[in-house]
């Protein structure tokens, strides 16, 4: 290793793989001390943003709920047959946890611990910090990176009810138009309170209330450095990380309170906001791509995705035919996870299969997806990995 430049080392282990980064910080001091140089966590998360996504797997099941798996995506040359190695990942000391969103790197699990109910854990060095208490337990959360302090920031928005009179003196804090009152006057008796953490700080502090509930979601939806959530309504809604205020985000026109579609989620396709809906028979699923942030007009629908059951459920369904086959899905059982760079698309349907959609020949794949150090088939709940190429990582 003394015979390497250090330029080159740093190079060639950025282009490593977490697991094996994480596994060549035994190989001697030298590389251990490496890999905990910031260069090279800037380094290797700029050739992640290049490539595919990455995805943290949470084997669900109650014997192995507290494992999870890094996946790494490869395609055979000769057959274009895509599939998924999942590599283990040590995990910290916790009785047991949940995986709720990822930014750079860094996890924001839910713990079940005596003194703590959430914490951060940097797989790469396998560090974890515990989080202070808050009483709230129902709600949404999210996590990201403030580029102004170049701090990490928690979201949590739990709701409680409330009076009409309430709104009227506490919409205008989160900087939106009054007239948003009047669109949630027939769900009046539900806010939403929204506390926030900056990482490293020992306490949480409350921003208020505002009148919008908002939808649970798979992964969290960070784009622009701001969090991003859809409400009851069907709007949506973002939450700049810096000025800390909600702002409404303008929808494709297709995605009203009066449309036939509906709105399914959120996602980011290769850095922009996107849009799922179903149509009215769950036939046909849409995604919209906002290729402007915050321009209405540029809003277009990218992709047009038919019905399909993955194997592993057709021979629960005894489908006849794939014109049905949605059928016999239930509607929000289908998450789409990113867009490759090929231009497929990764589907993930009721956490038990991935599926790769070829958008040019309109085709499906199931992908098979092996885990190390597990032999039978578990449910697996796939989060793509968030990071900002722009943004400095630092260590929890």
């Amino acid at each position: 290793m003394d015979r390497i430049p250090q330029e080159l080392a740093l190079d060639i282990l950025s282009r490593l793989p977490i697991p094996s980064l994480v596994q060549s910080k035994s190989v001697c001091q030298d590389w251990r001390t490496l890999t905990h140089d910031q260069l090279l966590v800037n380094k290797h998360f700029k050739q992640m943003v290049e490539n595919d996504p990455s995805f943290i797997l949470q084997i669900m099941g109650y014997s192995i709920q507290n494992q999870l798996y890094f996946g790494d995506l490869s395609s055979d040359r000769n057959d274009g047959n895509v599939t998924m190695i999942a590599k283990k990942l040590t995990i910290p000391p916790l009785l047991n946890f949940h995986l709720v969103s990822s930014c750079n790197g860094l996890l924001l699990l839910r713990a079940t611990h005596p003194s703590f109910e959430l914490c951060i854990y940097n797989p790469f060095t396998r560090d974890y910090i515990e989080l202070p208490k808050l009483s709230h337990h129902d709600g949404v959360r999210g996590f990201g990176f403030d580029p102004t302090t170049k701090k990490y920031k928690v979201v949590e928005i739990s709701y409680k009810r409330t009076t009409p009179f309430t709104f009227s003196h506490r919409v205008v804090r989160f900087g939106m138009r009054r007239s948003h009152q009047t669109e949630t006057s027939s769900s009046s008796l539900i806010e939403s309170e929204v506390h926030i953490l900056t990482v490293g700080s020992p306490t949480w502090r409350n921003l208020g209330c505002f009148p919008f509930r908002f939808m649970w979601q798979k992964s969290q939806v960070l784009v622009n450095r701001k969090l991003h959530w859809r409400t009851t309504t069907n709007l949506i809604m973002s939450f700049d990380l810096a000025t800390e205020q909600f702002k409404e985000v303008p929808r494709p026109d297709v995605i009203t309170s009066n449309s036939d579609r509906r709105f399914h989620e959120l996602v980011i396709l290769r850095g922009c906001l996107s849009a799922v809906s179903f149509d009215g028979n769950n036939q046909e699923l849409e995604i919209w791509v906002m290729k402007e942030y915050a321009v209405k007009d540029s809003w277009a629908k990218q992709f047009n995705i038919g019905a399909y059951v993955p194997k592993i459920f057709q021979s629960n369904y005894q489908c006849h035919s794939s014109s049905n086959s949605r059928f016999y899905l239930p509607k929000n059982c289908i998450q789409v996870l990113c867009l490759l760079r090929n231009g497929g698309i990764l589907l993930q349907y009721g956490n038990k299969a991935i599926v790769f959609y070829d958008s040019h020949c309109r085709t499906f794949q199931d992908i098979q997806v092996t885990f190390e150090g597990i032999s039978s088939c578990f449910t697996a709940v796939a989060h793509v990995a968030s990071l900002n190429s722009t943004d400095t990582f630092v260590d929890a």
